[in-house]
């Protein structure tokens, strides 16, 4: 399943998900590395 996690403040992250560590923060693997962020809420729209 696809994830997309915020890395930063700008810069987002669409991989494969992999698990969710006990902080909170979601960590999804792109090819063979991975990368943990702030999992991007569902239907949110930007202006």
């Amino acid at each position: 399943m696809l994830k997309t996690v915020m890395i930063g403040r700008y810069l987002s992250i669409q991989g494969k998900f992999v698990r969710t560590t006990a902080s909170g923060l979601m960590v999804v693997k792109v090819g063979d590395k991975t990368y943990a962020g702030r999992p991007v809420a569902k239907g949110r729209h930007v202006a």
